[in-house]
């Protein structure tokens, strides 16, 4: 069989793959029309309270004062922020157990999960209605299928290793 081969960013690729590249694409695009969020702008986080709650989620519990300084606030602006996202119950003050002087605020499970939701650009609830569908083995098929294709898209490991700048030999001198 003969198959034509085209450069593309310096790699050789064959006609077919080119092809099932084109045919991904469309899918990826109907797949996005078919399951993208629809739940409107007043179910989202506002730009400062997801500010908040991603600096939660990475640093753990903080103090007002250390939420208003890294997020260049006043203090009271971040208190006013913090009593609202507590009120919704996507955070809670507690008292620092090795200074009780101290409140902290932590991230609640519900703040997660509506972290979570706000990062998602696709409704779980519409995927897996489609999903129920298909059944228990061509959904894993499915999800196997695409967990291989993001492996295979990373560049393989000689070409990392033949990219990292040679090992630098140390100097007497300073």
């Amino acid at each position: 069989m003969d198959h034509r081969t085209t450069m593309l960013s310096g790699m050789s690729i064959d006609e077919p793959f080119l092809v099932s590249a084109e045919r991904f694409d469309d899918a990826f695009q109907r797949v996005y029309l078919a399951f993208h969020r629809r739940d409107g702008t007043d179910h989202e986080l506002s730009g400062v309270s997801r500010a908040v709650l991603r600096h939660l989620s990475f640093s753990g519990p903080v103090t007002i004062g250390d939420a208003s300084r890294h997020l260049r606030r006043a203090q009271s602006v971040v208190s006013d922020i913090m009593t609202q996202l507590e009120h919704n119950g996507l955070v809670e003050r507690r008292r620092d157990v090795d200074d009780r002087r101290r409140v902290l605020v932590w991230l609640t499970p519900a703040g997660v999960a509506a972290l979570r939701r706000d990062a998602s650009v696709l409704s779980h609830e519409l995927l897996a209605h489609a999903l129920a569908r298909l059944g228990r083995e061509q959904t894993d098929a499915i999800l196997a299928a695409l967990d291989e294709l993001v492996v295979a898209a990373e560049p393989p490991r000689d070409a990392l290793e033949s990219a990292a700048p040679p090992a630098r030999a140390h100097s007497r001198h300073p």
